[in-house]
């Protein structure tokens, strides 16, 4: 079902926010809260456990196997959850997980991001562009990059904030402090910053004939 959905659906356009944080307990959580997207607004949780063991948590069946075309996981929960974005708190909930977030903020980055005009940020070309320096700047992010049955995925970050504190559980077990995102997570080609953040973003993902096309326009090495 998964590869049927990869090679059907050509082209998404993902508005929402990333929260990423690392704990003691080595657990790493990628929450996120997405606002404007083809199957309406949702919340959804990628979890890697200490032992490298990969999680997602998501609210139906079609969220999962969207969700699950792109991104690598051990196991897939389906479970009604709950996630709450407001300026200074994320508060997530379901059945395996519960998690409390304090958000700081706005990170120098983040500074840089806003100076940048919203459709030139989101634009899978700015995306390219910016990858290289992603790689240097925040060690485990990329900005562009393949994921599962030949998708082109393109992050257009928009702005970036500190997350100060951590509180919550997995699986019944405490989560402890807030921690950095280390090892970096493998649901992707990408994980979401060292230091724990809130990242808003626009995430396409294109697969198909579309795909090929895309990825030659945006080429840097292209010659125009």
């Amino acid at each position: 079902m998964t590869n049927a959905y990869a090679r059907a659906v050509p082209a998404q356009r993902f508005h929402g926010q990333i929260a990423g944080v690392g704990s003691t307990s080595g657990v790493r959580i990628v929450v996120g809260s997405w606002l404007r997207t083809p199957l309406g607004s949702f919340g959804d949780a990628m979890v890697e456990t200490a032992d490298g063991h990969r999680v997602l948590v998501a609210p139906t069946p079609e969220v999962a196997t969207c969700i699950g075309a792109t991104y690598a996981f051990d196991e897939v929960r389906l479970e009604p959850i709950t996630v709450r974005a407001s300026r200074d708190r994320w508060q997530v909930s379901s059945p395996s997980l519960s998690l409390d977030l304090t958000v700081g903020g706005r990170r120098p980055l983040g500074r840089l991001l806003r100076a940048v005009p919203a459709r030139v940020a989101s634009s899978p070309r700015w995306a390219t562009v910016v990858d290289p320096v992603a790689r240097v700047v925040l060690r485990g992010v990329r900005t562009r990059g393949t994921a599962l049955e030949g998708r082109q995925e393109f992050y257009g970050a928009t702005d970036l904030h500190a997350v100060t504190a951590l509180d919550g559980c997995f699986d019944g077990a405490v989560l402890g402090g807030l921690a950095p995102v280390d090892p970096p997570c493998r649901f992707g080609f990408s994980s979401t910053p060292r230091r724990p953040s809130v990242t808003s973003v626009v995430t396409t993902v294109v697969t198909g004939d579309e795909a090929g096309t895309l990825q030659a326009e945006t080429d840097p090495n292209r010659a125009t």
